[in-house]
């Protein structure tokens, strides 16, 4: 159930990463993180209900709180036009969160590919906090960016392998190719963002992270 889930997260952050963009409107976006929201509500709520007290699967679970709760502060941020300080706190709680799941995910799960998507997510979250908690604006076309390009290599693509069954045939190279991913991408587009120059934000979408 929490591959499905993970789908839709693909399509949210690939939406809020068009939005910070600027190539969606910021409230045309507020439907999606309601509905991906209550969905990262309803999954790991059935998944801790249904689990008989299994420790990890209720870890695990807790996790998807995190995005939920996200998701759905964004979604009342741009419906209500709110000042984005509290949401971007909130991604900062949400980056040291999220580093202690990839310790686990290395550690006690023994999954090495989701060990190295929260290190995503991690950054990702990091680029919030400093774009909405921090006011660094010059970053928010990257932050966008990287929301966009994230949504469908640390969600569409193991959201797929998960729902398929292959997802432990291929976790070796997954985990190798998103490292190697990871840096050269989001090093090149740093810099290559930068030399371009800062582009304006849309105020709306300075509410507005995955």
């Amino acid at each position: 159930m929490g591959s499905v889930g993970l789908l839709f997260v693909g399509a949210v952050l690939f939406i809020n990463g068009a939005m910070l963009l600027g190539w969606v409107d910021a409230k045309s976006a507020a439907p999606i993180n309601f509905f991906v929201g209550g969905l990262q509500i309803i999954t790991p709520t059935y998944l801790i209900f249904t689990a008989n007290g299994n420790a990890d699967t209720i870890l695990s679970a807790a996790g998807l709180y995190l995005f939920a709760f996200t998701y759905l502060y964004v979604g009342l941020n741009l419906v209500f036009d709110l000042d984005g300080t509290g949401l971007g706190y909130f991604c900062f709680f949400v980056v040291l969160s999220a580093l202690v799941y990839s310790g686990l995910n290395f550690v006690r799960f023994g999954d090495p590919g989701f060990g190295v998507i929260w290190l995503y997510w991690a950054f990702l979250w990091l680029l919030f906090f400093l774009v909405l908690g921090l006011k660094r604006e010059s970053l928010s076309r990257y932050t966008g960016a990287v929301c966009a390009i994230q949504g469908w290599v640390t969600a569409w693509l193991p959201a797929f392998l998960l729902l398929t069954g292959r997802y432990n045939d291929y976790v070796g190279p997954l985990t190798i190719a998103l490292v190697v991913f990871g840096v050269v991408v989001f090093v090149g587009l740093y810099v290559r963002m930068r030399k371009g120059g800062a582009q304006p934000v849309e105020p709306a979408a300075q509410h507005a992270p995955a």
